[in-house]
């Protein structure tokens, strides 16, 4: 891909933020990529540009009728050699494509989004940190923009990436969350969107994540649209169940997004000798397991918390405690091999790590 690239003059970058002190999705970098989408046309114009607002016409399409996908990952300072890695991305962008297609969007060449990632990342290497635990967040993006008012697939659209320093995504760091269960509200339904990262997935989330929220849970773990009571994922992680002969996460029915964790941690545990099964499992199974002390751990997994340990289930005024609400064996198994490859600490077998 030929990028057209306009740099700011050092004078007018910013001061980087404290590595210390980096909330999650807080700071934006000096630079950004855009590139535009016409029928008839296809992608053109790419280009990385000073980071700024941009225009939208109050008819875009995409305000209206909520054609909207992203993506995350993340790049990495490597804790020895200071060297910039990045996580399986290609797969990021092959799900991005995915998004695209199942709402009837525009698609991009993986490769090609990667490499003007690639590039981008490369420009605002200042801004990847150095402590162990921080990063670079990496946010692709599309939406609709042609300006029309009618219910079918747009014509034109906008694909931008931009770029934040974050630290841990949950205040809690590694430690045990707190979830609550819904059953009251849906996320999701077979047939739909679930399995796509289109952003009214998130929005549908907001009314029982606030709900939670205020009740001093961390997060909402949902179950299915049908019968609310098999088990489907929390707002921002897909969600695994250590008992004592295997190690269960829900199966991937469409209504869940495909997490290159979620996927990272099933090679894992399996070339680790464990029992993983990808299968229905309903509430009342995972409830009736914490309570004879069959469920040994409960993890989430995704690119923004990496490995997420559940301290506690609360369902129907009732609170399920599990592992003494204390960090499992196999989740800190996970999270260390995982984000040691991440920082390059420890071996890659698997190719999942590019050096920029």
């Amino acid at each position: 891909m030929e990028l057209a690239i306009e740099l700011l003059p050092d004078s007018k970058r910013k001061p980087l933020p404290p590595a210390d002190n980096l909330p999650f999705g807080i700071y934006r970098t000096d630079h950004m990529f855009l590139m535009d989408y016409k029928e008839g046309i296809g992608w053109y114009d790419p280009r990385i540009v000073p980071y700024d607002v941009f225009e939208l016409d109050p008819a875009a399409s995409g305000l209206h009728y909520g054609q909207a996908i992203f993506e995350g990952l993340k790049a990495y300072r490597g804790s020895s050699d200071g060297k910039i890695r990045l996580f399986r991305a290609i797969e990021n962008m092959k799900r991005f494509n995915r998004s695209a297609w199942r709402m009837c969007m525009a698609q991009v060449d993986p490769e090609e989004l990667l490499d003007a990632i690639r590039q981008l990342v490369r420009i605002e290497a200042r801004w990847v940190p150095d402590k162990k635990g921080t990063s670079l967040y990496i946010r692709p993006f599309m939406i609709a923009t042609e300006p029309f008012l009618g219910v079918r697939p747009a014509k034109e659209y906008l694909l931008s990436v931009i770029l934040s320093p974050v630290g841990a995504y949950y205040p809690e760091g590694f430690n045990p969350v707190k979830i609550y269960v819904t059953d009251k509200y849906v996320r999701a339904a077979k047939g739909g969107v679930g399995e796509a990262k289109a952003a009214g997935n998130y929005a549908a989330s907001l009314m029982a994540s606030e709900e939670a929220k205020k009740k001093g849970f961390t997060q909402v773990l949902w179950l299915d649209a049908a019968e609310h009571r098999y088990v489907e994922e929390v707002g921002t992680m897909n969600i695994f169940f250590k008992f004592e002969d295997a190690l269960v996460t829900p199966a991937l029915s469409g209504s869940i997004l495909p997490g290159v964790t979620r996927d990272s941690v099933i090679r894992l545990a399996t070339d680790w000798g464990l029992k993983v099964e990808e299968r229905p499992i309903t509430i009342d199974e995972v409830l009736e397991e914490a309570q004879k002390g069959g469920l040994k751990e409960c993890f989430g997994t995704g690119t923004a918390a990496v490995i997420s340990p559940v301290g506690s289930l609360f369902y129907k005024d009732r609170t399920y405690p599990i592992n003494g609400e204390k960090t499992g064996p196999l989740a800190q198994k996970l999270f260390d091999e995982i984000t040691g490859i991440q920082y390059g600490e420890r071996p890659d077998p698997y190719g999942w790590v590019e050096i920029l």
